[in-house]
């Protein structure tokens, strides 16, 4: 699949958005996934899909003791490799289905907003089950099922230009679907919630917290168009834990 992260105009307009601009306090879910975070005191951490690397050198200025990041796009490895000043991170130009071929294993492996990229959830949940240590931890933030399922990823609109309503459609058909975030195409693949949770609990993992967050308050005072966060979840976050004791 096109990575659009590599399209010089989408990354020059990605790299303008608020969370590229001013990091994790960017990222309008950041508030509540960093309260899922574990402690990565003396920790080695996996992020899949790191972008610029911001929850990379987060970890690392929390504590943990050696992080790899792995991303799919060359422009952001080059950006992440360009911010980062610290020998415990690494980074790599890969996908999260290739992490085996890391043979190395982790307490915490970390994902935001890149799991909707990757056909299969089985396959990734399976993998990080593999690669973690017993009882480690799996956290991550991915587009909300019903933010995703229509496809379009746009409100419908009445005649002045305002938002009626929020489209839900083709919910389990997980299939790949064709959007256009930042002026450009962009393709995902929809998965529904049982998708998510239903693949942790059948690969290995207990659940320890489900959040659909809300925007934090000073954002939502900042904007009427963020106030219509309120009106549908856009976000999905998750942590779980690799059972100590598997069947």
């Amino acid at each position: 699949m096109k990575n659009e992260y590599d399209n010089p105009i989408f990354f020059a307009a990605y790299s303008e958005m608020d969370r590229s601009k001013k990091g994790l306090e960017g990222a309008g879910e950041w508030h509540e996934l960093k309260k899922l975070l574990p402690d990565f005191t003396g920790k080695t951490v996996l992020d899949l899909g790191c972008g610029y690397g911001w929850h990379c050198r987060y970890a690392v200025e929390n504590g943990a003791k050696k992080v790899i990041g792995i991303d799919l796009s060359e422009r952001m490895i080059e950006k992440a490799k360009e911010m980062t000043n610290s020998s415990k991170i690494s980074y790599h130009l890969m996908g999260m289905e290739e992490i085996d071929g890391l043979n190395e294993t982790f307490d915490i492996v970390i994902s935001s907003l890149a799991l909707h990229y990757v056909p299969s959830f089985h396959e990734i949940a399976k993998k990080v089950n593999h690669c973690l240590t017993a009882g480690g931890d799996f956290v991550f933030s991915a587009e909300h099922p019903i933010f995703t399922a229509q496809g379009t990823e746009d409100w419908v609109y009445d005649q002045d230009k305002q938002p009626l309503y929020w489209p839900v459609d083709r919910y389990f058909d997980e299939s790949i679907r064709e959007t256009t975030f930042l002026g450009e195409s962009v393709l995902k693949y929809h998965k529904t919630l049982t998708t998510y949770l239903d693949g942790l609990l059948t690969n290995g993992f207990q659940l320890t917290r489900i959040v659909e967050p809300m925007p934090a308050p000073e954002m939502l005072e900042a904007s009427t168009e963020m106030r219509n966060e309120l009106r549908r979840p856009m976000m999905l976050l998750v942590s779980a834990k690799k059972a100590i004791q598997q069947d």
